[in-house]
């Protein structure tokens, strides 16, 4: 499927312009290529990972080392990295692919393959010059060596320009001396190349460096202990001291100063990437989940039979359908954005940083709602194994539970990319990127008229979800509009709000993307085959109309007044108010009795 520049949505662009299904790419879209790949990742996490799982929970990191070499044998390390530096040089959907399908079988080697092929390697083949991309990425992608990326500090977290770490220029101008801590290093007990981030003299931004790492020949570098964490036990996690460090001058990443910008950049790249390495994490739970509860009897009845049963088993089904709904269309977005710039004349460099950074906003969407879901999943698989089987480390649940809670804290928390969302959003707006203002305008005139009572003809498939969908937008429209016509430039620091936003943001996205795929997927191989999949996207819609309006309703009375206050609450019900309601039970009972019956996740 070709796509041109006018086809491609820009990021954040799905809120004002309306996306035809046959434009979004979906799972069922993979090439033969694609699912060769995928089924050679689910072998290897089903011969290489799984079958350890109890040595990966007893700490053993020699075994993460391990498995990571063989993965590098077996070429997904390289899958990213362009063919000129030993890669694979497969597009954006097969990377994203790679990760989902290889980060389920322990939250401790996802966190260290992720880590390595993305924020460890990623910098170099991004930001790196032609001499540091063919003496590093050649090794990083093959596995003989492995990345860290090193920019955290105890005082800097959030805030990762605000390190401590210093880099200073030696007297005869050929080095630079790294003296700092970092801490929270994913691969340091095993890595030989760190990307670190340290202050030359008084500049604004960090630097970026890249510092080799010889455990014979420490050159100042010392490590910590190993932090004993509450989930991911097996991903080696250690403070790094540096103490009068030599990194030569050839060795700093981009320019002086540009280091922020590469930790950003970086970071929206990982964040895409987490959200895909939580999706087969929640498949894997809910088939474990479903596959107890078919065999677990109580009252002579096996517990899958029970509504309250059901309702979990529909509902995790449901998240995870929506997550790889819009992680693989964000995914392929970005791959056609790359495309396009590399064909009118971007280096692959430029092309993929720019390709991506056009939809940091999804990016950041997807890692908060995903990452959200997999703990979700993981909970609600606790507590359908019960006391004996859920809470006892014996059972699968308990670690994957322990696992999933770290997703919500890297690649920047939860919270900082909510308000990330909204302010980029904010920003595209001001730059004219993405058109705000005057969607909003027609929003405001909207709740001014009077609204029409014709009833619509709701007869073709979706079309009810599709106006619902469109008025979420401008529930979305009216609420931030209104926010930043009160707070102008402040806006961001009133945090509150901007969560609220972001909620709302994300559920339209997470919706409507279901709903896309669906729609797609029924046109072409019929709606009889795709009933599960009808019910799962006008669920996953029912409960982002109940998230928007309780998010929406927070956010007006908390910056409107007045008239002012009464319009926008009539707005925000005429909104969300739906013309026919579905009916939930039936919805949550036909996706159960479906993963009941394959007894596993099957979408």
């Amino acid at each position: 499927m070709e796509a041109n520049e006018k086809d491609i949505l820009r990021g954040g662009q799905f809120l004002v312009k309306e996306t035809n299904c046959e434009d979004v790419f979906t799972p069922e879209d993979f090439s033969e290529e694609q699912t060769m790949m995928k089924e050679s990742v689910m072998e290897f996490n089903d011969r290489e990972i799984i079958p350890h799982k109890a040595r990966f929970e007893a700490k053993d990191y020699a075994l993460t080392e391990e498995v990571m070499r063989k993965a590098g044998d077996m070429g997904f390390l390289s899958v990213a990295v362009p063919e000129a530096f030993g890669g694979m040089g497969m597009g954006f959907v097969s990377t994203v692919l790679t990760c989902d399908y290889i980060s389920s079988g322990t939250g401790s080697f996802s966190t260290a393959f992720g880590a390595h092929t993305g924020i460890g390697t990623m910098p170099i083949t991004l930001y790196g010059t032609e001499e540091q991309k063919q003496k590093y990425v050649p090794k990083l992608a093959s596995g003989e060596w492995f990345g860290a990326y090193c920019l955290t500090e105890p005082g800097a977290g959030s805030d990762a320009n605000s390190g401590k770490t210093t880099a200073e220029l030696s007297a005869d101008g050929k080095s630079y001396k790294i003296n700092g801590q970092k801490m929270w290093i994913s691969n340091a007990g095993f890595c030989s190349v760190m990307i670190v981030f340290a202050r030359i003299e008084d500049d604004k931004n960090i630097t970026g460096f890249i510092v080799e790492y010889d455990g014979e020949n420490p050159n100042g570098i010392t490590l910590g202990e190993e932090e004993h964490k509450l989930g991911i036990r097996a991903s080696s996690t250690r403070q790094v001291f540096f103490n009068d460090t030599v990194v030569p001058i050839e060795n700093m990443l981009a320019g002086r100063g540009e280091g922020f910008k590469i930790a950003m950049n970086a970071l929206n790249v990982g964040r895409i990437k987490l959200a895909a390495a939580c999706l087969d994490s929640q498949r894997r739970i809910l088939s474990t989940a479903v596959n107890y509860a078919n065999e677990r009897k109580q009252f002579k009845t096996p517990i899958s039979d029970f509504g309250a049963i059901k309702v979990k088993l529909a509902e995790m089904a449901t998240n995870a359908y929506a997550g790889e709904s819009a992680t693989y269309r964000a995914a392929k977005n970005i791959e056609d954005r790359i495309a396009m710039r590399e064909a009118a004349g971007n280096t692959h460099q430029e092309a993929e940083l720019k390709g991506v950074e056009e939809y940091a906003i999804e990016c950041s969407i997807l890692k908060v709602a995903v990452s959200e879901d997999v703990q979700h999943a993981a909970d609600e698989g606790i507590q359908i194994f019960g006391g004996m089987g859920g809470f006892s480390e014996e059972t699968p649940m308990e670690s994957a539970w322990r696992d999933a809670r770290i997703a919500r804290i890297y690649e920047g928390t939860n919270e900082i990319n909510r308000m990330l969302s909204v302010g980029m959003l904010v920003k595209k707006a001001m730059k004219g990127h993405v058109d705000l203002l005057g969607p909003a305008q027609k929003v405001q005139e909207e709740l001014m008229g009077i609204p029409s009572f014709d009833t619509p003809d709701f007869s073709e498939l979706f079309s009810e979800e599709k106006v619902m969908i469109n008025k979420l937008k401008k529930t979305f429209l009216m609420v931030a509009g209104g926010a930043v016509q009160k707070f102008g430039p402040d806006l961001d620091k009133h945090q509150q709000l901007l969560i609220a936003a972001a909620d709302i943001l994300i559920e339209i996205y997470m919706a409507e993307s279901a709903i896309l795929r669906t729609e797609k997927n029924a046109k072409r191989f019929g709606a009889e085959s795709q009933s599960v999949q009808i019910a799962m996207s006008k669920l996953y819609l029912y409960h982002a109309v109940d998230i928007i309006e309780e998010k929406g309703k927070e956010s007006i009375i908390s910056f409107a007044e007045g008239d002012e206050q009464r319009m926008m609450l009539m707005g925000l019900k005429r909104f969300t108010k739906y013309q026919n309601y579905p009916d939930i039970v039936d919805l949550r009972n036909e996706i159960a009795e479906k993963v009941k019956a394959e007894n596993k996740y099957c979408f």
